[in-house]
């Protein structure tokens, strides 16, 4: 016994030492402030906000610094705090008679409070003297709330280390995350550790700010247009994407799922991730491709027949009974015609279908974009020898059945015609930012300079132009600009007709002219009984995003007071700001109308505008009718 306490003492003593201390010191990690991610304007749309839980050590308190100052703490406690000053006196006293190490004063704190917290009677000697525990963690808030919340995503690490990511959060983590400090603690009680001083032994190093390419304003009005078109046809779920031609950024990104009570978030990222079917959008690739082997020209004539056409065991059907009688080409690309379509490809490629498929893949439809964030889906090109090829998946694949590509892929198409055959690459960030230092830099990136001819992209155009103003989407044509696109109609499964659930979609580009913005609507089963065709479904949510974002919301230099005094704003709110002309000055009312109209128009009468919430006004704090002086602040809670 002799030999083995001396060999424990002197040989193995500063092991058991070393054990002893971890067992009683430990140094953990201290998570480092993510940075802030940003829209293309400044707006914040992720930021990390520092939440402090306030303990204190009722033991390394003396008796003369707890009796001095216990009266007065509990005041400063009970005024902060709203509970009586008899209260925390008692819990205190309680805590110090059972020797309590960890007593928990408050939870979740901001920072300001916390700060008034630390300078409190007693608090204000710190950790050691004063027994105050400060516990800091970091969460991260939204401030557009559940608006691009799949868009903007997360970053979450495990117990071993793993990473899951999602959105821009997860695609820019390393940048985002910055590195962790160190702080140690000494083990007070089971599962109990209480820091050692005040400071850390490692600060942790904030992370780097990221600047996306989302417009919140663009993002707001693309988010509530899909919204009510869902709610309205009760749809399962729905995608949209509003792109910038030029640049390829994207503006907004909107992917709304339903709940199994009806409601509807941002449930998972179809557009970036859900490869389907595209149905009649895929008309414009069978297009290009048709005229670009020049097979075909646009006055090529088709006979669509009875509007129903056999190949082999299957007949491809249009929706018109009874067809179109014989057309241009041109015309049948207007009506979406399916029988038109199926004939020309199947006449011009039957003896030698590679050519027609290796014509979309030199337009690269079988390749994903490489988009920053994970989870792209996989398009599907079936090819001549495929164990899916079969003798009908010629005509099938030309109206857009047999092939797969995802919502941003079909987008990123119709784009590059919109570019005169210029395809660029999806982008959701701008630069990465350490204060004002810019970091890394995003720029336009070019993915095929000519996916076609200029001539057969000019070609297509007006195709795209006079199906809105005298084809399939003629229900969306307005006076104002001119919009190019191509309505969808789709199968979502192939059961019965009794059955059969619909994918309704509409792709395209605004101004015609001089194309600004390419955006693309998917809504997967809407009710059949309320519809479900893509110009029925679709369409107008396009149209009502075309509209606001090419408009803009126009400037208003006069508000007049009959608009202060009216209770009910038009749904399309375009009558409202026309009739904005003779008081400047007079606050109107803005209840029920989408913040993003109400942040233009009251800044362009020059007041500051605070908002809380998402969605539309609740409440404003300057009422209807009030006269407004420059720079005035006026707070809008949203529902």
């Amino acid at each position: 016994m002799l030999v083995k306490l001396v060999k424990t003492q002197f040989v193995e003593g500063d092991t058991y030492r070393a054990k002893g201390e971890q067992r009683v010191f430990k140094t953990f990690d201290i998570p480092a402030n993510r940075g802030n991610l940003y829209d293309s304007k400044g707006n914040l749309l992720a930021t990390s906000v520092p939440k402090y839980d306030i303990r204190f050590d009722a033991v390394t308190v003396t008796d003369k610094d707890f009796r001095e100052n216990i009266n007065e703490l509990s005041k400063a406690l009970s005024k902060e705090f709203g509970k009586s000053p008899e209260y925390y006196d008692d819990v205190l006293r309680r805590a110090r008679d059972n020797k309590n190490r960890y007593f928990l004063v408050k939870r979740n704190l901001g920072y300001s409070q916390y700060m008034r917290v630390k300078k409190f009677p007693l608090f204000k000697y710190g950790a050691n003297r004063g027994g105050l525990i400060v516990e800091q963690r970091t969460i991260r808030e939204h401030p557009i709330g559940k608006i691009a919340e799949r868009t903007v995503g997360y970053e979450r690490r495990d117990d071993q280390g793993y990473y899951t990511r999602v959105g821009l959060e997860g695609a820019y983590g390393p940048f985002l995350r910055g590195k962790e400090g160190k702080r140690k603690k000494q083990k007070i009680a089971k599962n109990q550790w209480k820091p050692i001083g005040d400071a850390n032994e490692v600060e942790p190093q904030d992370g780097f700010d990221v600047i996306s390419t989302i417009d919140v304003n663009v993002q707001d009005i693309t988010h509530h247009a899909l919204l009510a078109q869902l709610e309205k046809f009760e749809a399962e779920h729905g995608t949209v994407v509003v792109m910038e031609t030029k640049t390829g950024e994207i503006k907004a990104i909107s992917n709304l799922g339903r709940t199994k009570s009806g409601k509807y978030y941002e449930k998972l990222n179809y557009a970036v991730g859900e490869s389907h079917e595209p149905g009649s959008t895929f008309k414009l690739m069978a297009m290009v491709a048709a005229l670009e082997d020049k097979v075909i020209d646009s006055s090529y004539v088709v006979d669509t027949e009875n509007g129903r056409v056999r190949f082999y065991d299957r007949v491809v059907k249009d929706s018109k009974w009874g067809g179109y009688g014989k057309i241009s080409a041109a015309k049948a690309f207007e009506l979406s015609s399916n029988t038109a379509f199926a004939k020309i490809i199947d006449e011009n490629y039957k003896e030698d279908p590679k050519k027609f498929v290796n014509r979309l893949m030199n337009m690269g439809l079988h390749k994903t974009l490489g988009l920053s964030i994970k989870g792209e889906g996989k398009p599907k090109i079936p090819y001549p020898g495929d164990k899916d090829w079969y003798g009908t998946t010629l005509p099938w694949m030309a109206h857009g059945y047999g092939v797969a590509v995802t919502p941003l892929q079909t987008l990123a198409f119709y784009n590059a015609i919109a570019n005169d055959g210029e395809m660029v690459k999806p982008r959701f960030i701008k630069e990465v930012k350490a204060w004002d230092k810019t970091q890394e830099k995003y720029d336009k990136e070019v993915l095929n300079p000519a996916i076609c001819s200029k001539e057969t992209a000019k070609i297509v155009q007006e195709m795209m132009k006079n199906v809105v103003i005298r084809g399939t989407a003629d229900n969306i044509h307005t006076d104002n600009f001119q919009i190019a696109g191509k309505t969808g109609t789709c199968w979502g499964n192939y059961g019965k007709d009794k059955e059969r659930e619909y994918i309704s979609s509409f792709a395209g580009y605004f101004p015609a002219e001089d194309p600004r913005y390419s955006c693309i609507v998917v809504i997967h089963k809407p009710n059949k009984e309320k519809g479900y065709y893509g110009n029925i479904v679709a369409a107008p949510v396009f149209k009502t995003i075309a509209l606001k974002v090419y408009n803009d919301i126009p400037v208003v230099d006069e508000v007049s007071a009959d608009i202060a005094e009216s209770k009910e704003i038009s749904e399309s709110y375009e009558g409202y700001f026309q009739k904005a002309r003779k008081h400047k000055t007079i606050m109107p009312n803005v209840k029920g109308m989408p913040a993003m109209d109400v942040i233009s128009l009251l800044e362009n009468m020059g007041l500051k505008v605070e908002i809380k919430g998402s969605g539309t006004v609740k409440s404003q704090s300057i009422e209807p009718g009030t006269k407004v002086k420059n720079n005035q602040t006026i707070r809008i809670e949203l529902s």
